[in-house]
């Protein structure tokens, strides 16, 4: 689906924008869509699995391209009345009448009501040579995703700054695979941690990365810093989740101090009235089922917080 403005975006006070047009955002304008709110989704068009051929893990969807995923939640938007608009959001803050306004990259100013934010994350990769580019297509981080895909061949896990969920993962390969060689790159394993992975069959090499390359006889390879070559089939990584959340902390949403991710409720509210969250943004473990379900939750209280609005002022 195109994204054609049928209104002028910025000539209508909004009952609900929601900035992130991915399966939580999508889900959430669909729901809120269908209660009659007017929605508009802005959508900067840069999904986290964007370079992913295939998505997992999704009951009825399995195997699906990403792109024809939101291909047609967008038409499902359209067909219920929500509208969208391909940009991206420059500022947002609160307005004296105690609405919103977003302001857009290309300086177009958005009026609304209530706001979910549902722009996901960026997965910040090691720097190494060879391995950006080899990424969604030899090299993975989430082996329910793309673990069953590789399953039976030669896996090697580079170790990354994420130390505790690269010796989670380096365990959980295991599942997939008899042969797992975890390039430990630096991350600090005690001597019950090596004991634990050994026994459980995981190979572990102790040395830095150097670079990602095409193996000699394998499809890809780690060149280690000890002059070791380590030939694989599949290498997954644990990259940092960095959220897109400059339109939560603008508008004075607070974080959780240990995560360091915005906090929300169960619902997806933050502790700004009128501002929910959902997806990645605030949770860098949901899949895409449980991003959509987030999303669909969020909606429905914000559905309830727009109508309380509404009953409060008629009286």
């Amino acid at each position: 689906m195109l994204f054609v403005e049928v209104v002028r975006v910025d000539a209508v006070k909004w009952d609900a924008v929601i900035v992130g047009g991915g399966a939580a955002g999508l889900s959430a304008g669909v729901v809120l869509a269908r209660a009659q709110y007017a929605t508009l989704v802005v959508d900067g068009g840069a999904p986290r699995n964007g370079p992913a051929e295939h998505m997992h893990g999704y009951l009825t969807r399995d195997g699906m391209a990403p792109r024809e995923f939101l291909a047609t939640g967008r038409s499902e938007l359209a067909k219920y009345g929500g509208e969208l608009v391909r940009a991206s959001v420059a500022g947002a803050r609160r307005a004296s009448d105690g609405t919103f306004e977003l302001e857009l990259g290309d300086g177009r100013t958005l009026r609304t009501r209530a706001v979910l934010v549902a722009t996901g994350l960026t997965d910040e990769l090691p720097d190494i040579p060879g391995l950006a580019e080899r990424w969604a297509s030899e090299v993975h981080h989430c082996p329910h995703c793309h673990g069953y895909e590789v399953k039976g061949q030669d896996i090697a896990l580079i170790g990354s700054e994420m130390g505790a969920v690269s010796k989670h993962l380096a365990a959980l390969l295991r599942r997939y695979s008899k042969s797992v060689t975890f390039c430990v790159n630096g991350v600090e394993l005690s001597d019950v941690e090596r004991q634990r992975l050994t026994d459980y069959g995981v190979r572990l090499v102790d040395a830095g990365v150097k670079r990602v390359v095409e193996g000699a006889d394998t499809p890809v390879a780690i060149e280690l810093d000890n002059g070791e070559t380590v030939g694989c089939e599949a290498i997954f990584v644990a990259p940092r989740p960095v959220p897109h959340d400059s339109v939560l902390t603008a508008l004075g949403a607070a974080k959780d101090p240990v995560s360091g991710f915005v906090a929300v409720d169960p619902q997806g509210a933050t502790d700004v009235p009128g501002v929910w969250a959902a997806g990645n943004v605030v949770n860098p473990r949901a899949q895409v089922i449980a991003s959509a379900g987030a999303g669909t939750t969020a909606a429905i209280g914000m559905s309830a917080w727009l109508l309380e609005q509404e009953l409060g002022g008629a009286n």
